[in-house]
């Protein structure tokens, strides 16, 4: 019920978001037309989210086949979980990471880097992979893949605000100046970014902690999930992924961690407390 109503919320506010930025833009013609643009995008945050961000790192599926310790990993660990065994992906970086994305249990995805089956032994593998399964099991899965989406399309609008100032504001005249002109469009072009970062932080910190106590019950060993843990921090800051920061959230650890500022605002709470939290349950 909770995830429900944040995904409600999220929804509403991005509706809400365009729709001022449509007025803004064209008055109530231009509110029409950012109208039909929310529905659309309401509709394809909710179906097509996933496959956004799994395009957006070049995601490829993996059957038992191509990598099959992988593949029975997910399955055994699914099965322990008592979940249906999700597809499973595998992203082309050196970057260590790992996220679960989809709308639900039955159609959920988890995604690994080709850097962290480099680096991590079983039991730290099977403590990651436990986690992204919590995450569907919680069903954060969900709400985490739509905050994606509509950071982005949050992003979007302050770059078109950008290149509207830069070219002069949107049509001069009264209303124009009415609407603050150019120096609203500057303001808005800064306004947006913070309200997507507002998106990512609705996504609470604790559900990191959630996802590490349940993903440590499924795997059965709090201390595999904690030694990854430790592993990928350091590793990301020495080969940090190349990652979007609209999507930074979905990420076992914060793939921007390596960027002082961002990690200041990150969506992810400290990894020494998560590693605390799971040595400290054994």
């Amino acid at each position: 019920m909770a995830n429900t109503l944040k995904t409600t919320l999220l929804l509403g506010l991005l509706t809400g978001l365009i729709l001022w930025f449509g007025g803004y833009v064209g008055g109530q013609s231009g509110m029409m037309i950012a109208f039909l643009f929310a529905l659309l995008m309401n509709f394809g945050a909710y179906w097509f989210s996933d496959k956004i961000v799994l395009a957006m790192y070049r995601a490829r599926e993996v059957d038992p086949q191509q990598a099959p310790g992988l593949y029975r990993m997910v399955e055994r660990l699914a099965q322990k979980g008592g979940l249906p065994t999700p597809r499973v992906f595998v992203i082309p970086s050196d970057s260590p990471n790992a996220f679960a994305t989809g709308r639900n249990p039955q159609h959920a995805v988890v995604a690994v880097t080709q850097g962290i089956l480099k680096i991590l032994r079983d039991e730290e593998l099977e403590g990651v992979l436990a986690h992204e399964l919590a995450h569907v099991k919680n069903r954060d899965i969900l709400i985490s893949s739509i905050a994606a989406t509509l950071a982005g399309a949050v992003m979007m609008l302050a770059s078109m605000a950008r290149w509207a100032a830069i070219f002069g504001g949107v049509g001069g005249g009264r209303d124009d100046d009415d609407r603050g002109g150019v120096f609203g469009l500057i303001f808005m072009a800064v306004l947006a970014p913070i309200a997507a970062m507002m998106i990512q932080f609705a996504i609470s910190r604790t559900r990191e902690f959630e996802a590490d106590a349940t993903g440590a019950q499924i795997a059965g060993n709090p201390l595999g999930l904690a030694n990854a843990l430790e592993k990928l921090g350091l590793a990301t800051q020495r080969i940090p992924l190349q990652a979007n920061p609209a999507t930074s959230h979905l990420f076992i650890v914060n793939p921007l961690s390596g960027k002082s500022i961002l990690k200041l605002l990150s969506t992810h709470p400290p990894l020494e407390e998560r590693i605390r939290r799971l040595r400290g349950s054994v």
